[in-house]
């Protein structure tokens, strides 16, 4: 897809390029919603989003801000188009060099020899595969690190797990002042592309650790063994390190996951943290209304990642407890519709039809304002926004032990539980019904923090003033 243009852009104003992978804006909540604040917060600048997904029946899920100019969608599984290039076999002395360099020392000086062999080129990785050097280059590699396993199994994961990094090596970056990536993996392999083609700054945010993820989702992958697992674990860490090594700031969420940065290779001196937000007036003072039975909502996209089963099961433990009580499943269902159904007829199992509700998409703030206790049954999180809402609304949390959450809650024992462990969450859920003292003293303490340290206005202008710093510094030199 070429880039589209929306809005025309003011010249007055620098543009931004913001690299999104498998969120904004086909996915909703979280890091999306992140994405989509962020541009509607920094009217001082124009915003062309490139947005990079596997699929290409994506539907856009937000209505994009004026300051957005253009939508420049990147298919990885899209097929090449042009005209074949006859490859110089010196590209592959390149190639070879750049493995062997990040294989030994971690570094990657010869990244920018390839980037512009592929940009001036356009080479096709079919092309590219197909001839007697890669072959002889990948035996190679396949005899040094793969001795325990079949060739066949190195080879396709070798093929695999080259093939979109070669396709992004040939992609056309749109042109702009500064490139904020909101991860490493691909999107941080697209930010080092711009830096070395147009020798602008580069700004990183992560949310979680794009890296760990990818670890744990192919741990989990049944498809994946042997030396297939290790080979793409190993990528996924060499492109952390590449865009670590190519930004002029990486910035996280809160100090625990810049830390694991830093081990991973970043440099302490261009790290940061900085918080997420949220528009603090909009949650102050929902919790206006008070209902016969208790109220416990869970709020999120209903997929796997969330564990909603987990919810349920809770659920259905404090039922047991609690005579009138309502669970409210508040998010997007349609992500994963075959996870939505396994979840609704786990509901049914348990007879909970009259007790769980799914509500679907909706605003959130029409349940803060009767909710009484907020559930976060998530297998992995970073800093979760809807913490930050139900503290300002009045709510307090139970939440499993993942991300930031912990430090969120302060460390309240009571209120955290290993992810899968329904019986602790249904503990906290009885709990906070059981002690009203406790609950309000959670409710006054969290808006307190939530006002202190989680303002969206602060969030916005620490990003305006970083955006105007870096693209000065690089008009400088």
């Amino acid at each position: 897809m070429a880039l589209e243009y929306i809005n025309k852009p003011d010249p007055a104003k620098k543009t931004i390029c913001l690299i999104a992978e498998g969120s904004y804006p086909y996915i909703t909540g979280g890091v999306s919603s992140w994405i989509q604040d962020m541009i509607s917060g920094l009217v001082n600048f124009n915003f062309i989003v490139l947005a990079i997904t596997a699929d290409e029946d994506n539907e856009i899920k937000y209505k994009f801000p004026d300051n957005v100019t253009a939508i420049d969608n990147r298919i990885l599984t899209a097929k090449q188009q042009g005209r074949k290039r006859k490859i110089d076999k010196g590209f592959f002395v390149k190639i070879k060099e750049l493995h062997l360099e990040m294989m030994k020392h971690k570094e990657f000086s010869g990244l920018a020899s390839v980037i512009k062999i592929m940009q001036t080129n356009k080479f096709f990785f079919n092309d590219i595969v197909s001839t007697l050097e890669a072959w002889d280059m990948t035996c190679g590699f396949g005899s040094l690190h793969n001795p325990l396993y079949p060739f066949s199994d190195y080879f396709w994961a070798w093929m695999s797990s080259h093939e979109y990094i070669l396709k992004i090596l040939t992609w056309d970056i749109p042109r702009a002042d500064l490139y904020h990536t909101i991860s490493t993996g691909y999107a941080g392999l697209v930010s080092a592309i711009a830096k070395i083609m147009y020798n602008k700054p580069v700004i990183l945010t992560e949310h979680g650790l794009y890296n760990k993820e990818r670890e744990i989702d192919i741990k989990r992958a049944k498809w994946v063994k042997g030396y297939q697992r290790d080979l793409w674990i190993n990528i996924f860490n060499d492109l952390s390190k590449m865009t670590y090594d190519y930004a002029d700031l990486t910035i996280s969420l809160f100090e625990h996951n810049r830390n694991i940065q830093i081990s991973q290779g970043a440099r302490r001196e261009k790290t940061l943290v900085i918080p997420n937000g949220v528009e603090v007036e909009r949650f102050l003072g929902l919790k206006n209304e008070s209902r016969e039975e208790y109220s416990v909502g869970f709020v999120g996209r209903v997929v796997p990642i969330k564990d909603v089963k987990a919810f349920i099961i809770a659920a259905k433990i404090a039922a047991e407890s609690i005579e009138k009580v309502k669970f409210y499943i508040i998010g997007p269902q349609d992500e994963d519709e075959a996870y939505d159904d396994e979840c609704r007829l786990l509901v049914e199992n348990f007879k909970l039809e009259d007790k769980v509700e799914f509500t679907g998409k909706a605003d959130v703030r029409k349940y803060y304002s009767f909710i009484d206790v907020l559930v976060l049954s998530s297998i992995r999180e970073a800093q979760p926004l809807v913490i930050i809402e139900a503290y300002l609304a009045g709510i307090p949390v139970i939440s499993t032990r993942v991300g930031n959450v912990p430090e969120m809650l302060d460390y309240e024992e009571d209120l955290l539980a290993d992810p899968k462990d329904s019986a602790k969450i249904a503990s906290g859920i009885i709990k906070l019904y059981n002690d009203e003292n406790y609950r309000n003293k959670l409710i006054k303490k969290n808006k307190d923090k939530a006002l202190k340290f989680y303002n969206k206005k602060d969030l916005i202008e620490n990003y305006n003033n970083l955006y105007n710093k870096y693209i000065a510094s690089a008009g400088e030199n």
